[in-house]
């Protein structure tokens, strides 16, 4: 089956082609940006020499022609402007940004300060969470992949939530960083050298646009959920997210119970690691990877849990989790194209 990135030359966009040169089904037919079509690929990208691929422009109808699936690796304004010309094409849209996830009217202009796509088109685009919305995804025609932020926090809270030991009242604290290639690609005050070495900043104290997305899919588990605290940091290294997460349940439990319920949710789903007892896990060893690692513990003191997740953010978080999207859409191996050990040291 034939691909096409759209937004290739992105961190994103280079983290699908790492992955798609080595994936058993699918084959890159085209690569394309706004700005630079004409150009090889490796003329700003050493380390992609080997490939002489020429970027070209975006043109909806001829991608469609060639390919089965397209990407979206976009910065967020962008898929916005584009899905209203592929979605009337024969074509599969995976969305890497996040202009399709949020569904009720007006949030994405809130959160975003961007306008929103068309909303019958939002309302058609499937959240592709993968290890908990399979069975939608595999009838899309269009997928939002999820943030990195989200993906990291939603498969650490969500056993908690689907077994019912946490409801509306569970009050979640979300305490999460990231390295500075969450960013982005281009370079800013914010994430140069000199501002980020030695350095550990907050960021987007209480306004971070993951908010409304992870109380989206929490309410659609737990309905009348009450809003989360959730705030952001930055870390000096590349890669990996870590969301340290504080829930209150609704009963008492103890850490073997807490561990038997990880492992019993997510045994089928080849991606998601629960650690042993008394360890949690690091960035370090989901480097590179398309595996989320997951640690929990039981406080009796205050009768809540911490819940300690850790993701690649260009991984899991983005191009690892939209091909393993796209391996369930169109039938194949969850793990094809994927299944490969984290990059240690």
């Amino acid at each position: 089956m034939n691909v096409s990135i759209v937004g290739a030359t992105g961190y994103g966009g280079m983290e699908l082609i790492r992955f798609l040169n080595n994936h058993p089904q699918f084959k890159i037919k085209s690569l394309h940006t706004s700005s630079q079509f004409g150009r090889n690929l490796y003329e700003e990208n050493a380390h992609l020499m080997h490939m002489k691929d020429t970027l070209e422009e975006i043109d909806p109808e001829a991608i469609a022609k060639k390919s089965d699936i397209v990407f979206l690796a976009t910065p967020s304004g962008v898929s916005s402007q584009l899905i209203s010309e592929f979605s009337d094409l024969d074509i599969k849209v995976i969305d890497l940004s996040g202009d399709l996830r949020l569904q009720t009217p007006g949030e994405y202009e809130n959160w975003y300060k961007k306008p929103a796509a068309p909303q019958h088109i939002i309302e058609e685009a499937v959240y592709g969470l993968a290890e908990w919305n399979a069975g939608a995804i595999k009838k899309a025609k269009i997928i939002a992949n999820p943030g990195c932020y989200p993906t990291a926090s939603l498969l650490g809270l969500a056993p908690l939530f689907t077994e019912g030991l946490a409801g509306a009242d569970a009050d979640v604290i979300i305490d999460a960083k990231s390295g500075v290639s969450g960013a982005g690609k281009s370079p800013s005050a914010v994430t140069h050298f000199s501002e980020m070495n030695e350095n550990f900043k907050i960021y987007k104290v209480n306004q971070h646009q993951h908010i409304p997305e992870i109380e989206q899919q929490l309410g659609r588990w737990s309905s009348g959920l009450q809003p989360i605290s959730f705030n952001t940091h930055l870390v000096p290294m590349t890669r990996g997210i870590m969301a340290t997460m504080y829930i209150k349940v609704n009963r008492e439990t103890s850490n073997v119970e807490l561990k038997d319920l990880y492992e019993m949710v997510y045994e089928r789903h080849p991606f998601v690691r629960v650690q042993p007892l008394d360890r949690f896990p690091s960035t370090k060893q989901v480097y590179g990877s398309n595996f989320c690692d997951i640690g929990v513990d039981y406080d009796e003191r205050t009768g809540k849990v911490t819940v300690v997740s850790v993701i690649d953010n260009l991984v899991k978080g983005a191009a690892g989790q939209a091909i393993q999207n796209a391996n369930i859409l169109m039938g194949l191996e969850e793990t094809a194209g994927l299944w490969n050990s984290p990059l240690y040291p």
